[in-house]
């Protein structure tokens, strides 16, 4: 059949294939327009994670080192895809259901199985700058338009949005508060340790001051204790950090072994302070021996007053990380109602449809006409015979 027949065919036919066609196209819209549950999607963005606060609280117990790196290699790119799992995990769905009673918009008496169907509705997605978008669809009845349940889905959708930005930050600041719990934990069990000693050393320079009737030192030494306390408390502040950081990071990490370095290289000055080096004038080993058991304990009370200083600072800084009800997510654009629902499209839907029925009927019409013809030219070829 050559494509002439084939247009001359449709052409013959087209009353049928036209009536046929808007028909269709009319009744898939009233289905869609009618029948059909509709879809609204409210987006909520979020802005990229910043600097933990808990970080902060570290640079100030590390002379002023900016640890973010160090706990976040990967910059804030990373950090947005933490927060996405986060979203994305049980217990964030869990929380959006139990606080908008899920169970009954799902039917379904079994929670977790509302927060799998969530789960299932869930859209979030990161952009290049790490900003996260979050939508949830959600799916009113069937003859939407007769039961009056818009207005309800609609806002529906947008309480489900933020309300997945209200799970993620209280799953955010209740990690923050347990990191903070178990670090005031460890700080404070370091500031009792430094307590007794700094008790101890003390009633210990007391008692050798009255016996032996020595109170200064000269100038020189003075000078050499303060620069030992200094190195001695660095190496300190070196041994807790990598003790903190020991819960988070493997054995071989670069991070570790650059401080574990820097922590031997401290011990190695510290240790020719105390045995003598062309690199310091007055050496401990050189002071009188007198002197040198004085210069010995002012240099260890001196150390473990700036530790016991330092230390305390950092545990009331924890103390308060651990019980601040402060948000620890930002929100760029909060979801509000949306005015059209994300699906169906009607009006497209209906073009769509009606080009398919539009499409079958011309074939249609053409294998009927091809039949037919085919039918005729052997009745006649049969007649002949």
């Amino acid at each position: 059949m050559s494509y002439h027949e084939i247009l001359n065919i449709v052409i013959t036919n087209r009353s049928k294939i036209l009536k046929t066609t808007i028909i269709s196209a009319v009744l898939i819209f009233l289905i869609l327009f009618f029948v059909y549950p509709v879809t609204y999607r409210s987006t909520v963005t979020v802005l990229p994670p910043e600097q933990s606060s808990r970080m902060q609280g570290f640079e100030s117990l590390l002379g002023g080192q900016n640890l973010s790196n160090l706990f976040f290699e990967s910059g804030s790119s990373s950090n947005s895809q933490l927060y996405m799992q986060i979203l994305k995990s049980r217990s964030a769905a869990l929380y959006v259901v139990e606080k908008n009673n899920l169970q009954s918009f799902y039917k379904t008496s079994n929670k977790y199985k509302a927060a799998e169907e969530l789960d299932n509705n869930l859209n979030v997605d990161v952009s290049k700058e790490g900003i996260i978008s979050l939508s949830v669809n959600v799916t009113g009845s069937i003859f939407p338009v007769f039961t009056g349940r818009l207005d309800s889905v609609r806002n529906l959708s947008a309480e489900l949005s933020n309300s997945f930005v209200k799970a993620l930050d209280l799953i955010n600041r209740n990690k923050l508060t347990t990191t903070a719990k178990k670090t005031r934990e460890f700080i404070g069990q370091q500031l009792a340790q430094t307590k007794t000693r700094l008790d101890s050393v003390e009633n210990e320079l007391m008692f050798f001051q009255e016996k032996n009737k020595t109170v200064s030192l000269p100038e020189q030494v003075n000078a050499a204790i303060d620069a030992a306390a200094t190195i001695r408390a660095e190496i300190v502040k070196t041994e807790i950090e990598i003790g903190t950081l020991q819960n988070n990071f493997r054995e071989d990490n670069k991070t570790l072994l650059a401080l574990k370095d820097k922590l031997n290289q401290l011990k190695d000055q510290y240790a020719k302070m105390e045995m003598g080096s062309q690199d310091y004038l007055v050496t401990f080993k050189n002071v009188p021996e007198l002197g040198k058991k004085l210069a010995n304990l002012l240099r260890e009370v001196k150390i473990q007053n700036e530790i016991y200083s330092l230390l305390q600072q950092q545990y009331y800084k924890e103390l308060i990380q651990e019980n601040k009800d402060l948000p620890t997510v930002q929100v760029l654009d909060s979801a509000i109602p949306p005015l059209k629902a994300s699906s169906p499209r009607i009006v497209f839907s209906a073009v769509v449809g009606g080009i398919f029925v539009f499409i079958f009927m011309c074939l249609v019409v053409i294998v009927k006409e091809k039949d037919t013809l085919s039918y005729l030219i052997k009745n006649k070829e049969n007649k002949i015979v």
